[in-house]
């Protein structure tokens, strides 16, 4: 999902390096065989994760899915740990550091390159036997956010992505016949919705996952392939006319102030159905959420604005990996496997978790409609640049694009310095 992760936190995460340095990442698995699929397993198996304790996510896998799981595998207990979002980051940090994780951990995507470079996490294409005939099943930038140097430490569990959702009300008193498709069409659109008192367009902030879109659409990116250097990337033309876009619509009046920092302006959530604002980016979650809260607001939603990269939005949600402390890998892997299999993946989609698997499209989409344009989209969606160095790099690039923002430097020039930050971030990690 969209989380927000403070580089205070990248690095108390990444400052653990040294308590558990005995380990290295692509190493052995531990020494104990994950075994075959369908063989014997037997014993207790944790699992850590951020369901939220009421929602209709933790009843399934507690009352559906659990108890499947168990009565196919009578010798087997699974043990579910829901744990607040905001404190599973933290809780990792502290069992790292104490040599006390849980078999398997639903761990937000942007964390897994942080955990695999720690060495706590099994090399799932080196250690599960099975692992290619997962992996080819699923959409690649899901999968790609699991990669850290050369192997795959986690397969997506469930992901998501943003898209374009607007007011045609709002667009209507403005003379703008339906979204805007392009930059172009973006820049046409604003001039006509600021004479009508309407902002083009709102965000909540300038992390990754609020201005890549933008910078991929424009057909610029942050690194080059292989997450090793940002000089020529972040700081390129393409990449600059990514972010030009936001900055010359915020200092045209069409953005609202909201998007330095979620402050100064009306939430998107309200924003969006009450007509300030014409289009934001967002995703599926926010259905049921209008639907509760402003039940006869008409949502739509359109594919991100295109630029001359196309129409290229983020990937988000959770993979689901196994760890090197674990002491029933077999068992563990067992688990990890029935989660990615087409029932499970189905239950879960039916209560709000888009599957991982491409297979399912169809099926999303018949349970719940609007999964359409997220299915889409998500063809061609990216992930953030897997790496450990990420939550500093995010925030390189958050306070760059600000003061860009700001007026207080020219795109180009924050740009470049960002460049030469982010440079010295990688070279940590290389």
């Amino acid at each position: 999902m969209k989380r927000r992760v403070g580089a205070a936190a990248g690095i108390a995460l990444i400052g653990t390096i040294a308590v558990v340095g005995c380990s290295s990442a692509g190493g052995d698995g531990g020494g104990s065989a994950i075994g075959e699929p369908g063989g014997e397993v037997s014993g207790t198996v944790t699992f850590w994760h951020s369901y939220t304790t009421d929602s209709n996510e933790l009843d399934t896998l507690d009352n559906e899915l659990i108890p499947q799981f168990e009565e196919e595998h009578p010798d087997v207990t699974v043990e579910s740990v829901p744990v607040p979002y905001d404190d599973l980051h933290q809780k990792l940090v502290t069992a790292t550091a104490g040599d006390t994780l849980p078999d398997l951990v639903r761990s937000d995507v942007i964390w897994v390159p942080e955990l695999a470079d720690l060495g706590v996490l099994v090399p799932l294409d080196e250690q599960m036997p099975d692992f290619d005939s997962y992996a080819e099943q699923m959409y690649q930038g899901p999968l790609d956010t699991n990669k850290w140097q050369d192997h795959y430490y986690g397969l997506p569990l469930s992901t998501n992505t943003r898209v374009l959702m607007y007011n045609q009300d709002a667009l209507t008193t403005a003379g703008v016949d339906g979204p805007p498709a392009t930059f172009g069409e973006m820049r046409e659109a604003a001039e006509k919705l600021t004479a009508e008192d309407v902002y083009l367009f709102a965000d909540d902030d300038t992390q990754g996952w609020n201005v890549l879109p933008w910078i991929w659409s424009a057909g610029g990116d942050i690194t080059d392939e292989d997450v090793t250097t940002s000089t020529g990337y972040i700081n390129s033309a393409a990449s600059v006319e990514g972010v030009q876009l936001l900055v010359d619509l915020y200092q045209q009046g069409a953005v609202p102030e909201l998007l330095l920092g979620s402050q100064g302006g009306t939430p998107t959530s309200d924003g969006l159905p009450s007509g300030q604002y014409a289009t934001i980016l967002d995703g599926p979650w926010m259905y049921p959420i209008f639907e509760t809260q402003y039940p006869d607001f008409d949502l739509q939603t359109a594919p991100v604005p295109a630029g001359a990269g196309g129409s290229i939005s983020v990937v988000g949600g959770e993979s689901v990996v196994l760890t090197q402390s674990s002491a029933n890998k077999a068992a563990a892997a067992e688990f990890l496997r029935f989660l990615l299999s087409e029932d499970a993946q189905t239950a879960m989609a039916d209560v709000g978790q888009m599957s991982v698997l491409t297979g399912l499209a169809d099926r999303q989409v018949e349970a719940h409609s609007y999964y359409e344009q997220f299915v889409e989209q998500l063809e061609d969606a990216r992930p953030r640049p897997p790496t450990p160095a990420w939550p500093q790099i995010e925030e390189v690039l958050r306070t760059q694009v600000q003061l860009a923002l700001r007026g207080e430097v020219p795109v180009q020039d924050a740009m470049d310095e960002a460049a030469v930050q982010i440079d010295a971030l990688l070279a940590q990690h290389g």
